[in-house]
């Protein structure tokens, strides 16, 4: 019997007593980076949550085995917000659309969540009414022609099924529920109410393909309502792909069992409380940002430098720098290039990596002093 069938489905419950130290101490953590971000200007406050956005968009769909560009997603969300950043690149109609998802949860968390906006979202997902080669019904409940919505593995004629979701037939009543439950204000700690819409609305799966995405989605709204802002300083996105086995294990076992959802909140905070403790050393990066260019700036450099600076402190940065990289991504010749890395190698800003010649390459310092 699949968790839906149960009879008091969807009256879910849990052990207060089980988790309250444990949603303490996550909440303590989350308060604790909050307040570090206050502490930070305007500027480096956007770019974090810039940072986050972006990791967010490209690991919620990571998770589905779907791998976008982490430069065109950047590039989108900085100009939907209105971010000046460098190097932004077109972004495919993919990338639009899930970003375009993600910022409408984020940024506009105190909005009612509705049927005609989950659409919209579906939509935006799928903009060529494809998910790879197969067309599926977009911007609507799956439907009967469908069949029934399982997951499975293992060979033909062999096969393991997972889960089941609830028929088409039921999917307006069980999603009228969910949303009347999503809306109304009671006393559920935001946290655990982001795990239980995440468990409740996966459970229902009323797409053919997108589910997890949203279901995402929809947990960073209920977080960023949570935490008061639209401005996001960590990713449980990037934490979910990190744990993608556990993460769809403790779905599976969830499935198959009672009401009683104790061991998927209780997962469910770890993963939250350690998506937080890797946005402390994200905070880091941006903190060694500031200090570098309030170094920098003692002496500023050309424009050229600059865009090349910011690029290489950019999170999705590969490798170091080398005379063509920096001629290509300043747009000069390599003459022009190699003066300019000197110039910042005089200044202590660029440090020259061990080996010559054609190999020769730099990285940015480490350490201030």
């Amino acid at each position: 019997m699949w968790i839906h069938e149960q009879e008091d489905w969807p009256n879910f419950v849990w052990d207060t007593e089980v988790l309250a130290s444990k949603l303490t101490e996550m909440r303590h953590r989350q308060g604790r980076l909050l307040g570090r971000m206050e502490g930070l200007g305007f500027d480096l406050r956007q770019e974090a949550s810039l940072d986050v956005l972006t990791s967010d968009v490209v690991k919620s769909s990571a998770i589905e085995g779907e791998y976008l560009n982490p430069e065109e997603v950047r590039s989108s969300i900085a100009r939907r917000l209105g971010i000046d950043v460098a190097g932004l690149v077109p972004a495919s109609r993919d990338v639009e659309g899930i970003v375009e998802m993600m910022l409408d949860a984020t940024q506009m968390f105190e909005k009612p969540l509705t049927k005609e906006r989950l659409l919209s979202w579906h939509a935006a997902l799928f903009p060529t009414g494809r998910s790879g080669m197969h067309r599926i019904t977009v911007g609507a409940w799956r439907t009967l022609d469908a069949g029934p919505m399982q997951v499975v593995s293992g060979p033909i004629g062999r096969e393991r099924v997972h889960f089941e979701a609830p028929g088409a037939q039921r999917l307006e009543v069980e999603m009228a529920a969910f949303l009347e439950w999503f809306n109304k204000q009671d006393n559920i700690d935001g946290v655990l109410r982001a795990g239980i819409a995440h468990f409740w609305f996966v459970t229902i799966h009323p797409f053919e393909d997108g589910n997890g995405r949203i279901a995402r989605a929809i947990s960073d709204m209920v977080l960023a309502r949570a935490d008061g802002t639209s401005d996001r300083f960590y990713s449980l996105s990037n934490q979910i792909e990190f744990e993608r086995k556990e993460y769809y294990d403790q779905l599976e076992r969830q499935q198959s069992g009672v009401l009683d959802i104790t061991n998927w909140l209780d997962w469910f905070l770890d993963c939250f409380g350690r998506a937080v403790l890797n946005a402390e050393q994200a905070l880091g990066r941006i903190l060694f940002k500031a200090q570098l260019w309030d170094k920098i700036n003692q002496n500023p450099v050309n424009e050229r430098q600059r865009l090349v600076i910011n690029r290489m402190l950019e999170p999705d940065f590969k490798g170091y720098m080398n005379t063509s990289k920096y001629a290509k991504l300043a747009k000069c010749s390599n003459d022009t290039a190699l003066r300019d890395i000197q110039a910042l190698k005089e200044r202590g800003i660029f440090s020259q990596n061990p080996g010559g010649g054609r190999s020769t390459s730099y990285r940015l310092l480490e350490m201030l002093e």
